[in-house]
């Protein structure tokens, strides 16, 4: 059986190319106008769809994190309040699908609770994302697969018996798994992407690659290694305010990134060894002996 998923109009899985996601997640620090910038780049670097991040924060936020203390744009404010101040409402939203719909630009969440499964519901996303953090929350993922939409389900911070039995809840239809690893910015000997080749000898479903490391050469690396799916956080600059922006891609280094992992897509080529009409005025004029 082939390994694809339908996105959007868009297959995802072997044989196709890359589907790279610019993750904007909470990079737009509550402002709609800067959200706005950031699909507009990842529009201009050849990127296929962005990703923002839904929650519902008196249920998503931990009990004992909520009246923690911490600095932010909007003054010394409790780790509950920061999260309603990064949280786009439904008005905002209608203005992320225009905007996404004029620029021909697939959308989408990861979804960190039930409420805000219901809460998307009226839009019209081509998939669903679980973050790492939820990929435990087997109430959240048969919620999910109530919806009839794709799943891709991230693995960071998780067992092979928790992803073992995550995928037991969803099934291997429409899902695509991806292999990441939860630090912000992760140093290369903790990005391990020989497990992106385990899960793909593991589950018959597309598996891709989100990164969360710093530069731009090793997502190419897992293209080459077997992911049909790439995510990566997108800022307009990594000097702003946030804990994601340190492990994003600015501008001209997004559409670097996706010139690199076509050209790894060109460049793998398939397996077979052949004589190129290109290598024979060498053959003619190099090999003595033939």
């Amino acid at each position: 059986m082939k390994r694809e998923v339908q996105i959007g109009a868009r297959m995802v899985g072997d044989g196709h190319p890359a589907y790279i996601i610019g993750e904007i997640g909470i990079n737009h620090n509550g402002d709609i106008e800067i959200a706005k910038q950031l699909i507009d780049l990842a529009k201009w670097a050849g990127a296929d769809a962005v990703k923002f991040q839904k929650r519902t924060p008196e249920l998503a936020v931990p009990d004992d994190q909520k009246d923690k203390m911490r600095e932010t744009p909007w003054g010394y404010i409790s780790y509950l309040d920061y999260r309603y101040k990064v949280e786009f409402d439904e008005a905002a939203y209608r203005e992320i699908e225009a905007h996404c719909k004029a620029k021909g630009m697939d959308w989408f969440v990861s979804v960190w609770d039930e409420g805000s499964v219901d809460f998307m519901e009226a839009f019209d996303t081509p998939c669903y994302k679980v973050p790492s953090a939820s990929l435990t929350d087997h109430g959240l993922l048969r919620h999910l697969r109530k919806t009839g939409k794709p799943i891709v389900l991230s693995t960071g911070m998780s067992t092979d018996e928790q992803i073992k039995a995550a995928v037991e809840v969803v099934g291997t239809d429409n899902l695509v798994l991806t292999h990441t690893t939860s630090t912000y910015p992760c140093e290369p000997e903790e990005l391990n992407l020989r497990m992106i080749q385990t899960l793909r000898e593991a589950y018959p479903c597309p598996v891709g690659y989100s990164g969360h490391e710093v530069g731009l050469v090793v997502s190419a690396v897992a293209v080459a290694m077997g992911a049909c799916l790439i995510e990566r956080h997108i800022t307009l600059d990594r000097a702003m305010w946030g804990s994601d922006q340190a492990a994003s891609v600015e501008p001209s280094g997004l559409q670097r990134l996706v010139k690199y992992i076509r050209v790894t897509e060109q460049a793998l080529g398939n397996g077979v060894k052949q004589v190129y009409a290109s290598e024979l005025p060498s053959l003619q004029k190099l090999r003595r002996v033939q």
